[in-house]
């Protein structure tokens, strides 16, 4: 293996792509003999991995239509920001991470200023939920994708889009993750009698939790009204804590809010079930064990172009086992006493918790891999970056 110095350019628009971007960047750097130097837009993670992010990539952080064209003139100006210091750099390898919205606008005017710059795209876009059309103009500007999903490389193939790899799923090895995993199944379910403790989840955008936490919020109250005492609790992150405080300060019944990865992590273990928004935390939950409902409101326009989208579920889980393991409401449908009812099902020794906790077995196996996901990418970023000369 060459000893060259790597210049990478990683761009990643949110928390879960910036968690994934570090990780296969630690591995790259563990199986790379030369120093790799980080530009672009990241996080916290990326940048703890040596990044300093052009802007706080917060601000990518947007939900729905109405949102990303209230911030248009904004969001265009930083695509074009961002391709103009990627070219300046000229880096040997531009990594995307899953927000497409932004990051392929962004590959598309870096590889037309530098058409021999290798391109890798790591979460494969959703181009079998709509816009199929996608992953064959992708072939412009991206040389593989790494998926994380184990049917998509089938389904790219069959679009003719890119080469596309499964490396796995970074949350299928995460440590806390697999311990939280092992606590819960030594544990098994709370004895009838004993308090209930749901998770409350409302997303970690601010246009998600301005939707949810009200619906939330009522399902509270009519659980407790119809259960004994229960404990609530509300894991967040630091940038949304004042939002969340401020939508739950007149609330009769509050829940408990926590804040960081161990409170998060401790709320997971400690959980008989959980309320969430539609995400990558629902495959937390799953992986982890916690039984959950899910959730999402779409703004108007979303719900208007709903007709298209083709697929069946939003829900990782059951796109990764192929069939409904997990409870969706959506938009109108979206209703507390429907939560409150699948809360109590799911927090207590039923055959609904029991079937989809049989369900969540079937998506650990379909998602294991020899290695892990972020070796398994850096893998083929090495693989990318010899077949294109650059080591």
């Amino acid at each position: 293996m060459s000893d060259k110095p790597l210049k990478i350019a990683v761009i990643a628009g949110e928390v879960s792509g910036d968690l994934l971007g570090a990780d296969l960047i630690a591995h790259l750097r563990t199986m790379h003999e030369g120093p790799v130097e980080l530009v672009g837009v990241g996080g916290e993670a990326l940048e703890a991995q040596g990044l300093k992010s052009l802007f706080d990539f917060s601000e990518l952080s947007i939900m729905g239509v109405t949102q990303v064209l209230s911030k248009l003139p904004r969001l265009i100006k930083l695509i074009s920001w961002t391709a103009d210091s990627i070219v300046a750099a000229r880096p040997d390898l531009l990594l995307i991470v899953d927000s497409p919205d932004f990051t392929h606008r962004v590959a598309k005017k870096v590889r037309q200023k530098l058409p021999d710059l290798p391109v890798v795209n790591y979460v494969c876009p959703s181009v079998w939920a709509w816009k199929e059309y996608r992953a064959k103009a992708m072939l412009a500007y991206v040389d593989a994708v790494l998926a994380v999903l184990p049917f998509e490389p089938a389904v790219m193939q069959r679009l003719g889009g890119p080469e596309t790899h499964f490396v796995g799923h970074r949350l299928a090895s995460n440590a806390d993750i697999l311990r939280v995993r092992e606590a819960r199944k030594a544990r098994g379910v709370r004895a009838a009698g004993d308090k209930r403790t749901i998770l409350l989840l409302p997303g970690s955008r601010g246009g998600e939790i301005t939707q949810l936490l009200p619906v939330f919020g009522e399902a509270m109250q009519e659980f407790v009204a119809r259960n004994r005492e229960t404990r609530f609790v509300l894991p967040t992150v630091p940038r949304q804590e004042a939002r969340v405080r401020e939508i739950t300060k007149s609330w009769a019944l509050r829940p408990e809010i926590v804040l960081g990865d161990e409170a998060k992590w401790r709320a997971f273990e400690e959980a008989d079930a959980a309320i969430a928004a539609s995400g990558t935390v629902i495959l937390e939950l799953a992986l982890a064990h916690v039984p959950v409902v899910s959730t999402y409101k779409g703004d108007w326009i979303i719900r208007m172009l709903s007709h298209r989208i083709k697929i069946w579920t939003g829900a990782l889980p059951n796109l990764i086992a192929d069939y409904a393991v997990i409870p969706e409401y959506f938009n109108d449908v979206l209703r507390p006493a429907s939560l409150v009812r699948w809360a109590e099902r799911l927090s207590a020794d039923t055959p609904q918790r029991a079937a989809m906790l049989h369900g969540y077995d079937d998506v650990w196996q379909r998602l294991q891999t020899e290695r892990p996901a972020g070796e398994a990418g850096a893998a083929v970023v090495l693989s990318v970056l010899q077949k294109r000369g650059r080591l």
